[in-house]
């Protein structure tokens, strides 16, 4: 540290300026820090002292490498003035794994480190730094520049030597270290056999085009990115021997131009402003220049389309524009790229009309395809699009779910997709998009109409509703009938899986006597039952006709309600599904309603013949049985008996009391069996109710008015019935 307090004006400032010279001249003859330094790698030692090397004059320390992160033992022998505060600087070029330690007292150092991706690294060196022990100098460093070398080896065997004029053709180099070797994504320019050198996934590849006929030598002379050394490793250098490789050219063949678009449409657009197209580059291509199209390779084609070449492309393709005016398919044949007549290369795309749906066609679940493009809510069907180019098309339903189906049919002419319509979709049609864009093609959204068994009906005529599905045959009723009631209970409609909708009823009602005779007929039609709002479409179904309250059969009937109808009258009543409003046979249930009784109270007036009676008289030994009477006269109240299991049939006996004339129609004064009787009397009558005269079998007793005795009677009788 130098004092300045003593140094005064202008003889001061000399002496400071001579100061710091000799201080720089010292600082630039300082000794360096290192004797030695050796690298060590798995194989060999390297050191400064006898491996060096001059690259741009300048001294290099070269050691192999055989792989990218080369991990190297390094050690360091300082000079005397170093001492113990030497220091390695830190360096993106490596990894030091271990620190640079003082090994055997100082006597040298050692340090252990990895490289980084060598092949490609320049400028690889060591900086080594001793701090300053005085604070009038900086720290002093040294560098060591380090070059690393490698031998590599590069073979050009190919499998065939046939090359084409104008075809491009691909081989691969082996080598040791692919990744040392120099490429150029360039072609060479006027050669026999132009070519350029890639390098994809660490495979060397070599891509020829020839363009002169005969036998060819291709020369090539491939350069490294690292070198290696030669002259007994005193010399460095870049290039690899020529490999050189004899070719077979011939006559060029036709080369197949791959596309960046596979689907052309042909529209007013593509046919006047054309699409842009990228192709592969051809080579023999001038640039601004119209080549034609056509489907065959003879000359006199038809014009599929026409290529106007724009400008090249970095990644050897060309940039066209592609003016189309006729449909092709790539099934139907190869288009050629002509010039002047004369094919010269082969492509292949697909040029198609613009896609549009003519024809809309659906299909339920076990039914045939119909133009009727109404779905219901829930269901699953099968839609059938019919039109132009329909493969190209990109075509969903709005808010609806494709199903994925191996049966579908795809075509260009016509597609069928399977789809599920929610349950919940609250639109009245269901859009279909191509791209995002409509088509203008719709599906009719409705809510399901399909007939529902009757179940849901219910019936009252003095008992509890009962479901009219259940009333199978005749109703024998043996209680006046007050009013037959219809309800409905609309929550047994619809299901969470099975939906049907608005139910259209009809009922027919006609009462008759109990002869079959008609009394009246009534007729009501469309009465609409709609499902509750526990149904999922519930919101949907909201309509003023729907039936609210229960029906009544007295409120439609006119001329006698059901309480004044007489005995052994019948209701029938007939529910059916109002056939026009559903596309698939309805349900029907047929209800008979029969006024039954168990008894009939009448007046009955018979003519008892040969009857047989007997008095009772308190004389036990008196014969008081009597002769055999003539036609007598009975009028009797009878209960006759009706069977529970017929409708309006007579049991073959009856019951009754009443007055009988003996004899009555004896009329002769002599006649002494002539009398009136007071009586009870059964009959016994022929099961035939149709019959206008019979002969009943009476047994009874009563009373005699004229003798006072009570009697027994037993006997046919004459029945006649008007």
């Amino acid at each position: 540290m130098f004092n300045l307090s003593g140094i005064r004006g202008r003889w001061g400032l000399l002496v400071l300026t001579l100061m710091l010279c000799g201080a720089t001249q010292a600082w630039a003859q300082r000794p360096p820090l290192l004797r030695e330094l050796s690298l060590r790698t798995d194989t060999s030692t390297f050191s400064l002292s006898r491996h060096s090397v001059l690259v741009q004059n300048e001294p290099h320390l070269y050691f192999y490498y055989h792989q990218e992160d080369e991990t190297a033992e390094l050690r360091v022998y300082p000079t005397a003035r170093a001492g113990s505060a030497l220091r390695l600087q830190r360096s993106a070029d490596f990894t030091l794994l271990d620190s640079l330690t003082p090994m055997e007292g100082g006597q040298y150092y050692r340090a252990k480190l990895r490289f980084k991706e060598l092949s490609g690294n320049r400028f690889l060196s060591l900086t080594f730094r001793q701090p300053s022990d005085s604070a009038s100098f900086a720290p002093q460093t040294q560098t060591v520049k380090l070059l690393p070398v490698t031998r590599t080896t590069l073979e050009f065997r190919p499998a065939d030597t046939e090359l084409f004029v104008g075809e491009e053709k691909v081989f691969e180099f082996s080598s040791n270290n692919p990744k040392n070797i120099r490429v150029s994504t360039e072609w060479t320019r006027g050669q026999d056999i132009d070519y350029r050198l890639e390098q994809e996934k660490g495979t060397l590849r070599l891509h020829v085009l020839p363009n002169a006929l005969g036998t060819r030598a291709l020369v090539l002379r491939p350069q490294t990115e690292r070198p290696f050394l030669t002259d007994n490793n005193r010399r460095v250098t870049y290039a690899l021997p020529s490999l050189r490789q004899e070719f077979i050219v011939k006559a060029s063949r036709l080369r197949f131009l791959s596309v960046d678009k596979k689907e052309i449409t042909l529209d007013e657009d593509s046919r006047r402003k054309g699409v842009e197209l990228i192709l592969d580059n051809g080579r023999t291509f001038n640039l601004k220049r119209t080549y034609r199209i056509e489907d065959q390779e003879e000359a006199g084609g038809a014009l599929i389309a026409e290529l106007f070449t724009r400008q090249y492309l970095t990644n050897d393709r060309v940039l066209c524009w592609l003016r189309v005016y006729n449909t092709h398919r790539q099934t139907d044949s190869y288009l050629y790229i002509k010039e002047n007549d004369q094919a010269k290369y082969i492509t292949n795309f697909n040029i198609s009309p613009k896609t549009a749906i003519t024809a809309v066609s659906v299909r339920h679940r076990g039914g045939d395809w119909t133009s009727n493009t109404a779905v219901n809510p829930g269901e699953t069907l099968d839609v059938r699009l019919e039109g132009e180019s329909l493969l190209r098309g990109r075509f969903h339903f709005e808010d609806v779910r494709v199903i994925p189906s191996d049966s579908s049919v795809r075509s260009d002419a016509a597609v069928v997709y399977r789809i599920q319509v929610p349950v919940t979709f609250d639109k009245k049609r269901i859009t279909i998009f191509n791209a995002g864009q409509a088509t203008g093609q719709t599906l009719a959204v409705r809510e399901f109409q399909r007939p529902h068994p009757l179940d849901f009906v219910g019936v009252t005529f003095g008992e509890a509703p009962r479901p009219v599905t259940r009333l199978n045959g005749p109703i024998l009723y043996d209680r006046t009938i007050r009013d037959v009631v219809f309800s409905f209970n609309s929550g047994a409609i619809d299901e969470e899986q099975q939906l049907y909708g608005k139910q259209y009823l009809t009922f027919e009602i006609r009462t008759q006597n109990a002869k079959g005779d008609l009394i009246e007929t009534r007729t009501i039609d469309n009465v609409v039952v709609c499902p509750d709002g526990n149904s999922v479409r519930a919101a949907f179904y909201q309509d003023k006709q729907c039936q609210v309250g229960n029906l009544s059969l007295n409120n439609l009937l006119s001329s006698r309600k059901t309480y004044d109808l007489d005995d052994w009258s019948k209701i029938i009543i007939t529910i059916r599904h109002t056939q026009a409003q559903y596309q698939e046979p309805g349900f029907t249930q047929r209800l008979e309603l029969v006024l039954q009784r168990r008894v009939k109270f009448d007046i009955d007036i018979s003519f008892p013949a040969g009857l047989l009676t007997k008095q009772l008289t308190g004389s036990v030994d008196k014969n008081n049985y009597g002769a055999f009477s003539g036609i007598s006269l009975a009028t009797l109240a009878q209960f006759s008996f009706y069977n529970p299991n017929k409708i309006n049939k007579l049991r073959p006996y009856k019951v009754g009391a009443g007055f009988v004339a003996l004899n009555a129609f004896n009329l002769n004064n002599e006649n002494q069996n002539r009398d009136l009787g007071l009586v009870v009397l059964g009959s016994v009558y022929p099961t035939r109710s149709d019959a206008k005269l019979t002969f009943p079998l009476y047994l009874g007793g009563g009373y005699l008015m004229n003798n006072g005795n009570f009697f027994f009677l037993f006997g046919p009788g004459i029945g006649v019935r008007l």
